[in-house]
């Protein structure tokens, strides 16, 4: 599947921007840092002069005036380059990121049941939703998330179109609602690694609960059936977690870039029978793009 052309202004106006607070938190620090380098830059002369009378010689006095300045300016311009990393993860690259999940996934004629692990908004839920409805096909999909999201999730379903092929339910990733061996497929997109945050990202609390949503990832999904998780940070603790659960054709895309940190999108398919060995692990760059 190619790269999905879409008016952004009307997928932004559709999605909305999560985190909002974090993006104003950013933008807000960056405006002043950059104010106070344009006030040294003008007033360099009366600033280096001032710290003159307080007793630094000359030269320091024009450095630390000089340095203070630039230092300003580059924490502006950091804080200008995170706040728009977020902006463009938070929509943008999640979008983008839908649609390759989704061309991982080599078969989509025979998937009546999916299931998207934390569905939020529902970019990857409606993603999921019009691939079944290209196909022609009766499926449903399944957005499961632990907020009382439900009402805007299909209502941005419903201007994506594909409200018949979605369902929400609330609950928790790590003891999901569902029988064994309930969906074809399943996926997740940025949201395992926030699963135990409440023990503290770096805990081994929370690095347990976050092995129990894999777990849980794997009981509901059938026999043959495929699994796509893309995540942040924490991707190679999913690999061991699936090694160990006798997972097959584990792969493992490039690095990219998003939220200002290291992820990953690992896929994997569960064995009809119970495999005995650790199964391999290959890097598959069926993910590339120069969005690293």
């Amino acid at each position: 599947m190619g790269k999905p052309s879409r008016d952004w202004t009307q997928i932004y106006s559709i999605y909305g921007i999560e985190d909002c607070q974090t993006l104003i938190f950013l933008l807000i620090h960056a405006v002043s840092f950059a104010s106070v380098s344009v006030l040294f830059l003008i007033y360099f002369n009366p600033i280096y002069t001032s710290l003159e009378s307080l007793g630094l010689p000359t030269g320091p006095a024009r450095f630390t005036a000089g340095f203070t300045g630039s230092f300003t300016a580059l924490s502006a311009l950091c804080l200008f380059f995170a706040a728009g990393n977020i902006f463009y993860s938070s929509v943008a690259l999640q979008f983008e990121m839908a649609h390759r999940i989704i061309s991982s996934i080599h078969d989509w004629s025979t998937v009546k049941h999916a299931l998207d692990v934390g569905c939020g908004r529902g970019i990857l839920l409606n993603a999921v939703a019009k691939k079944l409805k290209e196909e022609g096909s009766s499926g449903r999909v399944v957005g499961l998330d632990r907020r009382k999201s439900t009402v805007s999730t299909l209502r941005t379903a419903k201007l994506e179109g594909v409200h018949e092929h979605v369902t929400c339910r609330e609950g928790d990733a790590r003891a999901m609602p569902f029988q064994d061996n309930s969906f074809d497929v399943v996926v997740s997109s940025v949201f395992l690694h926030t699963v135990g945050k409440e023990f503290g990202q770096r805990s081994a609390s929370a690095a347990a609960e976050r092995m129990k949503a894999v777990g849980e990832v794997v009981r509901v999904l059938k026999g043959g059936g495929v699994g796509v998780v893309w995540d942040l940070v924490h991707v190679p603790e999913y690999v061991r977690r699936l090694q160990e659960l006798n997972m097959e054709d584990i792969r493992v895309s490039e690095r990219v870039t998003a939220f200002m940190v290291t992820s990953h999108v690992v896929s994997f398919r569960k064995p009809c029978q119970h495999v005995v060995g650790l199964s391999e692990v290959r890097l598959d760059w069926r993910f590339h793009n120069n969005i690293c």
